[in-house]
């Protein structure tokens, strides 16, 4: 359906990938990973021709359809946003925009646009279109709001619910979580793992791609590797890839080190010279493995905690809190005690980002009370706080002006955690992408901690390595932690209680997220949402040619492990005999030279031939030893060329 043949693409004098491949067939469920600044969107925009590459090409199978969803500010007109979510073609879309223009029913220009609209089966589109809308989470009353009246997270889900409508072959998903909130991450969740054509998606999220897809598709290295089965089974594949490439570049060194000291001991012997010569080109045709990258480094860095507070850190009484004439929280109670970490679910609209200002101190509240703590300290994070940044300042310089000051050390080794390496961390601020932008204020609001953190979807535009850093250092803050978050790998890493927000009341939850959704009995959309993909049900379940997309289940997992170990152990016990052949060899080859000399020199003394018979059986000796040597040689040169294969396998 779509083929990548030799790709190849640099951007500011780097190279991003070279002589990449990638195949994508019907039925596909593609996850593209790689740390941020590896290329997946600037691939997404070469499949789609926004840019060309440098060398390669892209093929798209002819009539295959394929739908787009950009991670951030896809377009909007004067279209409501079920007509948005209905532009399925351009056909359509001029329909709705002559219906828009003609709303006379009376005259000829509204029939002609009608009977375009039946023809199309519209009715039948916007039955299905509502059903989507009202899936991710849109109200009736938002169908006939004009888009652009409203914010853009609401209008990328627009958009995403115009391509679930659509149905494109080719579904191509840029970060397609960062707006949804987990009720309607849920419902999306599970209409992907019905959907009929293939998907290609970037993603940072965990639970998604072990959820929906049946191969992880890895940028690194400026390669594309490719690994079968979801984000959980490609962290096992990978690991045992890497620790295969250690072990063949480490093999490849010894068989370098082997070759470079035959060369050395008989480059300088005229009877070894040709031998030696042949050993030269053997080393340099040899392919060379590349030394294997370092891991990325886990945050190893004790932060600076911030002072014990009071036992209660707020307290929030008879608290009202609306916007015009909608109100939000009426008579609301809460108390915050000490070193809780709680995460606040609910669906979209019900007042989890307006708490966590309340608490924060960002909205003023129209009545009630809200108490501080003894000695509390109140930070505050949402994706506005990176624009407070100092753009004309430097990464480091950033990061080090927090109040108190920290080290350069410090903060560099803090930078580096969240992928601000070498160099990077001399950019000036105003360079940096939103994404970029984030992760510093999350540095420094990390360097100089408050002890009550409130944060809201701190993981949007992170990646998982950055993400990985941030729960890392969570971990270790001592302080209360409020959050709101559709990542269910991080709230399973870090939240202790739940606190259910859903029309102005709160429910507290004394135990983790999976508590919680026991107590609640989840949905079946919620159980897909977190359970594990092979517990994952479905609104409909799978023919078994789908269940079989979705890769290798539990017991084959299991099975390609124990065959894979097999065969690494195989491999192992055939190098190692290997390696002792060629040291035989070795030490037989030095043991035969050595009598070689000896016999030469006895040879060449005048004395050996007082005795004739003596002189003679030195010379059938010395003939002995010359053939000999030459079958040690010949054994030696197998067993090396059959070691050298199998390190280069």
């Amino acid at each position: 359906m779509l083929t990548v043949g030799n790709l190849s693409k640099g951007h500011a004098g780097r190279v991003l990938f070279e002589n990449v491949s990638l195949q994508v067939n019907r039925g596909d469920r593609l996850g593209l990973i790689g740390a941020n600044g590896a290329g997946k969107t600037t691939l997404f925009s070469l499949i789609l021709g926004e840019q060309p590459p440098d060398t390669g090409d892209v093929t798209m199978q002819r009539g295959v359809t394929l739908g787009f969803l950009p991670q951030e500010s896809a377009p909007s007109a004067d279209e409501t946003i079920l007509e948005l979510a209905m532009n399925v073609s351009p056909e359509m879309e001029e329909t709705q925009r002559a219906l828009r223009e003609h709303p006379d029913e009376e005259t000829i220009e509204h029939h002609e646009a009608h009977a375009r609209f039946v023809e199309l089966d519209g009715f039948a589109l916007e039955a299905k279109a509502k059903r989507v809308l009202s899936g991710l989470a849109f109200r009736e009353s938002d169908h006939t709001r004009e888009a652009r009246t409203m914010s853009g997270g609401w209008i990328m889900r627009a958009h995403l619910a115009r391509l679930l409508v659509m149905e494109p072959d080719l579904l191509m998903l840029d970060e397609p979580t960062n707006h949804l909130d987990l009720e309607s991450l849920g419902w999306f969740q599970n209409h992907l793992m019905n959907y009929r054509g293939a998907i290609l998606t970037i993603s940072h999220d965990r639970a998604f791609l072990n959820a929906i897809c049946d191969h992880i598709i890895e940028i690194s290295r400026k390669r594309l590797h490719r690994y079968s089965g979801n984000y959980d089974f490609y962290l096992e594949q990978r690991a045992a890839r890497e620790e295969q490439h250690r072990q063949a570049y480490e093999n490849q060194q010894k068989e370098i080190a082997n070759l470079q000291q035959f060369i050395d001991r008989f480059r300088a012997k005229a009877s070894k010279a040709a031998q030696a010569q042949d050993k030269m080109k053997q080393l340099d045709r040899m392919e060379k493995i590349e030394p294997p990258e370092a891991s990325e480094a886990t945050v190893k860095f004790r932060f600076p905690q911030p002072e014990r507070s009071g036992q209660r850190v707020m307290v929030l009484e008879k608290v009202t809190q609306a916007y015009g004439d909608l109100t939000v929280y009426e008579d609301l109670d809460l108390i915050i005690e000490r070193g809780q970490r709680t995460v606040l679910v609910g669906p979209n609209g019900a007042g989890k980002s307006t708490l966590l200002k309340i608490l924060g101190d960002i909205v003023p509240i129209q009545s009630g009370t809200r108490t501080e703590g003894l000695r509390a300290s109140i930070g505050y994070f949402s994706q506005q706080r990176a624009e407070t940044l100092d753009l004309k300042s430097t990464v480091l310089a950033e990061a080090m002006s927090i109040r108190g000051g920290t080290s350069e050390q410090s903060a560099r080794t803090l930078l580096g955690s969240f992928l601000f390496r070498g160099d990077d961390v001399f950019k000036p601020v105003g360079v940096l992408s939103g994404g970029e932008k984030s992760r510093l204020a999350l540095v420094k609001l990390l360097l100089a901690p408050p002890n009550l953190l409130l944060l809201d979807e701190p993981t949007t535009h992170l990646d998982l390595a950055s993400i990985d850093a941030l729960v890392s250092a969570l971990k270790q803050y001592e302080g209360s932690l409020l959050f709101v978050s559709h990542d269910v790998f991080f709230i399973r890493a870090l939240a202790d209680t739940v606190l259910h927000v859903h029309a102005g009341t709160l429910t507290p939850y004394a135990g983790g997220y999976d508590y919680y959704l026991d107590k609640t009995q989840a949905t079946s959309a919620r159980e897909g949402l977190v359970a594990p993909l092979s517990n994952a049900q479905p609104e409909t379940a799978p023919a078994p040619a789908e269940r079989e997309r979705k890769g290798p289940g539990l017991k084959e997992q299991k099975e390609a492990k124990r065959a894979a170990m097999e065969a690494r152990q195989a491999a192992a016990r055939e190098r190692s005999n290997l390696e002792k052949s060629v040291k035989r060899c070795e030490s037989e080859i030095m043991r035969l030279e050595a009598l070689q000399t000896d016999l030469s020199q006895q040879l060449e003394d005048p004395a050996t031939y007082e005795d004739p018979s003596k002189a003679m059986s030195l010379n059938r000796e010395l003939m002995g030893l010359a053939e000999a040597l030459e079958r040690a040689n010949t054994d030696w040169e197998k067993a090396a060329g059959k070691l050298g294969e199998l390190i280069s396998a």
